[in-house]
């Protein structure tokens, strides 16, 4: 799936009731996912992580949704490497 994908799935699947809630408590949510992430990166095991990753990255697209990001447009900085230096690896 790519990020376009994830998008209209997640909007599709949840997009009413995110938008019911809006942009704070999604925000909210969003943060406390990376928490969980960092928690299951630190003591979890490998599927902990992935589910984790999973849920991070769905928080994402649904708060992008709810700002009209285009998720796929706003990653293409990094197409050619760091977006400062544009060297890969980066050399900033």
């Amino acid at each position: 799936m790519n990020l376009i994908e994830l998008q209209d799935v997640i909007e599709r699947t949840y997009g009413q009731r995110d938008h019911e809630r809006g942009v704070a408590p999604t925000v909210a949510w969003l943060a406390e996912e990376l928490g969980e992430l960092a928690q299951a990166v630190r003591k979890g095991t490998q599927a902990e992580i992935e589910h984790e990753f999973g849920d991070v990255l769905a928080w994402v697209a649904s708060l992008a949704n709810q700002v009209g990001v285009d998720l796929t447009t706003v990653v293409d900085r990094y197409r050619e490497g760091c977006p400062k230096c544009a060297d890969l690896p980066c050399a900033c």
